[in-house]
């Protein structure tokens, strides 16, 4: 009984020694990242993995909309004011939906044809160009497709019915290419984006 005794106080004694020992090891190399040393690897969920697509998709809308920064050239090619200056309570905004019906008729999804361009009333009064968005009808899409639509790997959002706006169920991408959106730059709602100094046209 005393060997066996003996054997497993030497034992978690042992333990102990190699635990102790390893402890710098499982420790030392956070605290010494911290110094600015070497950092430690980041951890899963810790900071976001940028896709590089994403800064493409970006860069391709901003070449795609570069001219509609004059609402008037907007308006010259098809897009027409609807649906007001649309706000989200607490969560931002979207703002003024410039819509080309063409486009979002022909269920073709394409970076180059923004189904809608979204402005930010200015206090002078002006548009300021903020966002695309690319939407196509619900329906429209899921006859012909298994998947929901993406655009370079970014998924649609599905706004279902009823909704705010009045429509059949619709998927729906905002990219905030001329305005940076805390939130992310593909969700819904800017909290950089106000309807504060949004005057409706005279009909």
């Amino acid at each position: 009984m005393k060997i066996g005794r003996f054997a497993v106080r030497t034992e978690y004694s042992l333990m102990a020694v190699l635990i102790l020992a390893s402890a710098p090891l499982l420790y030392g190399a956070q605290s010494h990242g911290e110094h600015g040393a070497a950092a430690p690897e980041p951890q899963h969920g810790s900071s976001p993995v940028r896709n590089p697509r994403e800064g493409d998709l970006v860069r391709l809308v901003r070449e795609a909309t570069e001219r509609f920064r004059d609402v008037s050239v907007a308006t010259d090619e098809g897009y027409v004011l609807q649906f007001g200056c649309v706000s989200g309570g607490d969560v931002g905004a979207m703002g003024v939906h410039f819509v080309n019906g063409g486009f979002v008729g022909d269920g073709v999804l394409d970076v180059n044809r923004p189904e809608l361009l979204v402005y930010e009333p200015q206090p002078n009064g002006r548009m300021k160009l903020v966002a695309a968005d690319y939407l196509v009808m619900a329906d429209q899409w899921n006859a012909h497709n298994p998947a929901p639509p993406q655009l370079m790997g970014q998924l649609f959002h599905l706004f279902d019915t009823p909704n705010r706006f009045g429509l059949p169920a619709f998927y729906t991408l905002h990219v905030w290419a001329w305005k940076e959106n805390p939130s992310g730059t593909f969700v819904n709602w800017n909290p950089n984006v106000s309807c504060d100094n949004f005057v409706p046209p005279v009909q």
